[in-house]
């Protein structure tokens, strides 16, 4: 009876030698256990360790790395490929008897994740991450492990491609967004770490069918959301196109089948159309004297349903389902190569693009434009170099140059290494993985507009971007200190959607800082993360300072000052109210997340030595100097716009949780309201001398109907010294009458009291009176303040 020899499932090395006189005997019992033996020997411990014992092996075909070899052969040396190997046979001995849901060996997904590396002409190092690149989050191989055996350059590979433990987060989607934020940054320092998870992505989206229905849809749905436009922003359209496809395969498998189906059908319909358009093409292109390559191209699937369902289309009414491209060898090729097409159909009016002259954002180069073909079809027509055309499919993997240090980046390169720069100015400025992970997708936008400096430099904003954001993308110092812009000469709000061709100038003020309501209307993820930044950073501060002046203001009631208070009672409150510092205690009392009378008991205990006392929330001092504010406090101390209060007025503070102070005027019905809901969290306040600080201040202006009255009111008010912000007018009190309101600027009420005064002396005028909360009309916005307030931001 001959002895069949086991199945056997292993990765094997194709320099692997197995003894020859073994193998001519295998048809002896003694022979083929013989040989068996040395297979497993050589190559079989790899799947089950070399001391484990089978119950069962698993029947595959042996995984081997000589296709992925002789690709390399091609561009590396002979001892990096001795390195790749070595890599290769480390990962195959970590995935010892791990398996893909299809049952195949684990080690086949780095194996093809390494093919497409080298389809991308990657250098060594990018081949042996992609090989390790599982073998930390899988395995359990820590990074001192692969530096000490492949140099700190892969560990650093491997690393940022690693996920990390899912046990620190709360919820899966914490845990993609800190992983998402890892590798991001990890890929700004070295953009080969993209490279190798996007290759990794592609594979594992070709073999996503094993997986589950809800997880097909959900990575399925990431990779349309990030790493397709992450490889469309790196110029990798190729691979762009091919991740939108498999994407919209499995996450809607119906309706990719149904446009598939049809794409054929008409593929077969319109052939003959094509098939003469086509040889027009050639024949006009030839008599120009061009030596081009020209080529039909179909539309994606995916692409045709993004115009399907943009557009409201059906697939009949999608006509350019069908384009052509012209490669040719220059570019001013490429422009007479236009004009023998327009000359050959006509073009469609606004249809021409020259992404040569001013190239897309990742660098992408080409002439576009549409033409009117054979019975009235538009048919697209792409014209470009041959080095355009490498970029276009490959865009930063093109040309790879990182064995020279990357000193020689070609434009997509360092149009990538740009976008990659600025995802370290967001991560800086984001306040969490969440925050950081949607400003990088705002960031990954599909179109651009191109916009100019007053120095002629070419700009690329995302569609809808504004001149603020604009003024961001040149630097955050620029953005934060921005007050007005000029678009071609013309002054402009800041929230003005800019479009292609825009001279834009920034004007900047010193004192200038960001307002919240900014974030209402920028666009670019840097710009959002930048202001974000700045107004946590400054509501901080000013916190800190206003928790200061609210302790020692307590502190008085006992006879104490702020500076009295010696490092060792610090330390015993930082114990006591589980802060980490002292400044962590002042932002909390100044945020009204602590009562400052509490804290001054506590000093106050401390300092006298009695050790023993627990004081309450509610706990009160001695009374107290009020807290002198002086308007000007920034956002931990607001003037509170239901009473518009002004120097001169009586006023105190609210100190609600979270939200820093509000200043009410005492007459204020709101602040009243309040007060008998919640009256421990107000205290007394005074105002300090602010010269040159203007106040803004509501008043309602009863006049006679008459024409130019309103002309005539703001005259007088301005001819006071005050500035008019804001003008309504309510609907007519009677047919004599009609009330006008204003919001003007004063430095104190006896400035108000001036302007009042003269308006008082205008004929048309029968009444002039301060609005109060109860009476102020209804046009707030929803970030709480008057229309005036967001519309003022702009300057």
């Amino acid at each position: 009876m001959s002895q069949t020899p086991l199945p056997v499932s292993s990765a094997v090395d194709p320099d692997i030698e197995i003894d020859q006189d073994s193998m001519l005997d295998a048809d002896k019992p003694h022979a083929a256990r013989k040989y068996i033996d040395a297979v497993l020997e050589q190559s079989f411990r790899h799947l089950f360790g070399p001391t484990a014992t089978p119950e069962q092996p698993r029947k595959h075909d042996v995984v081997s790395i000589a296709k992925l070899t002789n690709a390399l052969s091609s561009y590396i040396t002979p001892d990096e490929i001795k390195e790749v190997k070595a890599a290769f046979h480390f990962s195959d001995e970590a995935h010892l008897g791990q398996y893909r849901q299809r049952g195949e060996p684990y080690i086949t997904h780095p194996v093809a994740v390494a093919e497409i590396c080298a389809g991308w002409k990657l250098d060594a190092q990018s081949i042996m991450a992609a090989l390790l690149h599982d073998v930390i989050e899988d395995q359990g191989v820590t990074k001192t492990e692969i530096t000490e055996r492949f140099g700190a350059k892969v560990a650093e590979l491997v690393d940022g491609l690693s996920k990390l433990d899912k046990m620190e987060f709360r919820n899966r989607e914490e845990a993609q967004a800190e992983n998402f934020r890892k590798m991001l940054l990890a890929m700004a320092r070295d953009v080969r770490v993209i490279l190798v998870k996007l290759a990794d992505r592609l594979h594992n989206m070709h073999t996503l069918g094993a997986v589950p229905p809800e997880k097909r849809r959900r990575v399925a749905r990431e990779t349309l959301d990030i790493y397709a436009p992450i490889a469309h922003r790196l110029g990798l359209n190729n691979t762009y196109r091919e991740l939108q496809d498999l994407s919209f395969a499995n996450f809607n498998p119906n309706r990719y089948a149904t446009l598939e189906k049809a794409v054929k059908a008409a593929r077969g319909n319109r052939r003959e159309v094509v098939g003469k358009i086509l040889e027009a093409v050639q024949r006009t292109i030839a008599d120009a004297k061009i030596n081009a390559e020209v080529t039909g191209r179909e539309k994606t699937i995916y692409s045709i349903y993004k115009k399907m369902r943009d557009k409201q289309l059906s697939f009949s009414q999608v006509l350019d389902v069908y384009g052509f491209r012209v490669v040719v060898e220059s570019a001013l090729e490429c422009y007479t190569c236009i004009g023998a097409l327009h000359a050959l159909y006509k073009p469609v009016p606004g249809k021409f693009k020259d992404y040569i002259a001013i190239p897309k954002v990742n660098g992408y180069q080409s002439l576009h434009t549409t033409l009117v073909g054979p019975f009235g079809a538009p048919i697209e027509f792409q014209i470009r170099t041959r080095k355009m055309h490498e970029i276009a499919e490959a865009g930063v993997a093109a040309h790879w140059l990182y064995k020279n240090g990357g000193t020689d980046l070609n434009d997509v390169q360092k149009r990538a290494h740009q976008w990659l720069k600025s995802l370290l100015d967001i991560q800086s400025e984001a306040g969490d993985s969440s925050e950081f992970l949607e400003h990088v997708k705002i960031d990954l936008f599909p179109d651009a507009v191109y916009v100019f400096t007053p120095k002629s430099k070419i700009m690329p904003l995302p569609r809808g971007a504004t001149a603020l954001d604009f003024a961001y993308s040149i630097h955050s110092d620029l953005g934060n200190q921005c007050v007005a812009v000029k678009i071609n000469n013309e002054l402009l709000p800041l929230r003005t959607e800019l479009k292609s061709g825009d001279i834009v100038e920034v004007i900047t003020a010193p004192y200038s800082k960001p307002n919240p309501a900014w974030l209402g209307f920028v666009r670019t993820g840097k710009a959002r993360s930048a202001i974000r930044h700045y107004l946590k950073t400054m509501r901080l501060n000013e916190s800190v300072q206003l928790g200061e002046r609210l302790v020692d203001q307590s502190l008085k009631g006992y006879g104490l000052a702020l500076s009295e208070v010696t490092p060792e009672v610090w330390e015993k409150l930082v114990l006591w109210t589980g802060n980490k510092t002292r400044q962590e205690i002042f932002a909390d009392i100044g945020l009204g997340r602590r009562v400052a009378a509490v804290m001054a008991k506590r000093i106050e205990v401390l300092m006298s030595g009695r050790d023993d006392e627990h004081p309450r929330e509610h706990a009160t001092t001695n009374t107290a100097a009020p807290v002198v504010i002086t308007g000007t406090e920034g956002m931990s101390v607001q003037l509170s716009p239901c009473c518009r209060p002004i120097p001169g007025d009586n006023v105190m503070g609210y100190i609600g949780i979270g939200l820093g102070m509000a200043i009410h005027t005492t007459e204020c019905r709101v602040a009243q309201r309040i007060h008998r809901r919640d009256p421990g969290r107000w205290i007394d306040v005074a105002w300090a001398p602010q010269p040159g600080r203007l106040f803004d201040v509501a008043v309602k202006v009863l006049v006679k109907n008459t024409k130019g009255v309103f002309a005539r009111v703001a005259a007088d008010i301005t001819s006071a010294d005050a500035n008019v912000v804001h003008i309504a007018m309510d609907e007519d009190v009677s047919q004599e009458a009609k009330l006008l309101r204003f919001v003007i600027q004063v430095s104190d009420r006896v400035h108000l009291a001036n302007v009042m005064r003269r308006v008082r002396t205008n004929p048309d005028v029968m009444r002039i009176t301060r609005e109060r909360s109860s009476d102020e009309p209804h046009h707030r916005n929803q970030d709480g303040g008057m229309r005036i307030d967001r519309e003022r931001a702009d300057y």
